[in-house]
């Protein structure tokens, strides 16, 4: 490791002043950490989130699930209001990463991050969640621009995440075996009035794909997606999967997340 200055404010106005003076904002190191230890970002000032006790704690208001920046994946995934109305969110926490990268990564962490084979981005999407800031909202269909990038502008923080309850729900998720990140997720989301379907792992960042919701908005059944094309030229091929192969998982990985929603 090498030189830098650690501070640990405990109010959203420290941190916002830390931040415009060059400070780099640390929520759960999960990322920021493994990048500084290879020296792929090297900053010389860490601003940790900790504790800040505004960006912790999850409760329920109206008809959404709102969950504060900080708050861990293991307390998404323990947390009854989370289990009672958006089970599929509580699932999706608990198959991120290992118990470690759960104990420590967090919500607004990850969102803010946006790495294209990140779970919590294809809940955020599908659910139609809004992204709360110290400044404002953004709406989920806005937030995410592209691979390891938001509508975050420089020194604005995630303040806390509003889930909409969903009338059904899942996620399933084809995972890498290594890293355990997304070779393919696919969140599937009924509203009540409109299915959306937001997959992970395949693409650049995470999207949504127009004729997975239109075969579910009109049958919400896994036999519904059978003649749906998925088109491969704009997934991703690696090592690890051909661009075939990852469009080949998006129809599997839907069907199974639907036949999850309907019990």
């Amino acid at each position: 490791m090498y030189a830098f200055t650690y501070d640990r404010p405990s109010s959203i106005e420290e941190v916002t002043k830390l931040v415009k003076s060059g400070g780099q904002v640390l929520a759960g190191g999960q990322t920021l950490l493994a990048s500084m230890k290879q020296r792929l970002t090297q900053p010389e000032k860490l601003v940790d989130l900790s504790q800040i006790s505004s960006l912790k704690g999850i409760k329920k208001e109206g008809n959404n699930i709102v969950i504060g920046a900080m708050v861990r994946h293991q307390d998404v995934e323990n947390n009854e209001e989370v289990k009672k109305h958006i089970p599929a969110l509580a699932a999706l926490a608990s198959g991120i990463g290992d118990r470690q990268v759960r104990a420590m990564g967090t919500l607004g962490g990850s969102v803010a991050n946006n790495d294209p084979a990140a779970c919590y981005p294809s809940a955020v999407l599908a659910l139609g969640a809004t992204i709360h800031t110290q400044q404002r909202t953004i709406a989920a269909d806005k937030f995410f621009v592209g691979m390891y990038s938001t509508a975050l502008e420089p020194g604005e923080l995630i303040t806390a995440i509003s889930f909409p309850i969903p009338r059904r729900a899942a996620y399933a998720k084809f995972k890498q075996a290594a890293s355990r990140f997304a070779l393919v997720g696919v969140f599937v989301a009924d509203t009540g009035s409109q299915v959306h379907v937001a997959v992970t792992g395949a693409g650049n960042g995470v999207f949504r794909h127009a004729g997975l919701e239109a075969a579910l908005n009109k049958n919400f059944n896994p036999q519904a997606l059978e003649d749906v094309s998925i088109d491969a030229s704009n997934i991703n091929g690696d090592l690890h999967a051909s661009a075939d192969y990852r469009a080949h998982l998006i129809k599997v990985q839907t069907q199974r997340a639907v036949q999850q929603a309907m019990g």
